[in-house]
């Protein structure tokens, strides 16, 4: 199956050793959704936004890598599973149940995600936009 990571699944050693079966295709951009951080874990987050984008990950998943990444992002606790079509094809992300204020990420989580966008090749601008509470 396909995913969109956008968060620290970008992170492509983390990735693998989360799922050992993934494999990074590409990086996309998810239309009409913005990328912000929060929840007591202060972790990245996508909302509906018109004219925004998201970059991220497009990755080719197992099921049993499905399960894992349940497991990891606290489906269907934390986070809910979100399903839109890129070229036909069905593709599965990760959106938070509950929609908690903004709260700056751990720095260590940061640089997580900071890596992540240079393994994808991803534009750091939507990331420091991400990072400004508005």
């Amino acid at each position: 199956m396909l995913y969109f990571a956008y968060g620290s699944n970008l992170h492509h050693f983390q990735m693998k050793r989360r799922c050992k079966d993934s494999v990074f295709i590409k990086k996309i951009n998810l239309k009409n959704f913005k990328l912000t951080f929060r929840s007591k874990y202060r972790a990245a987050d996508i909302e509906p936004k018109k004219n925004s984008i998201v970059p991220g990950g497009l990755f080719e998943i197992s099921k049993s890598d499905e399960k894992k990444l349940d497991v990891y992002e606290d489906f269907p606790i934390l986070y809910k599973k979100y399903y839109f079509y890129y070229y036909d094809k069905k593709v599965m992300t990760y959106i938070m149940v509950k929609k908690t204020p903004f709260k700056f990420p751990t720095e260590r989580y940061l640089n997580i995600v900071k890596r992540g966008y240079k393994d994808c090749g991803l534009d750091k601008k939507y990331l420091i936009k991400g990072l400004q509470e508005t």
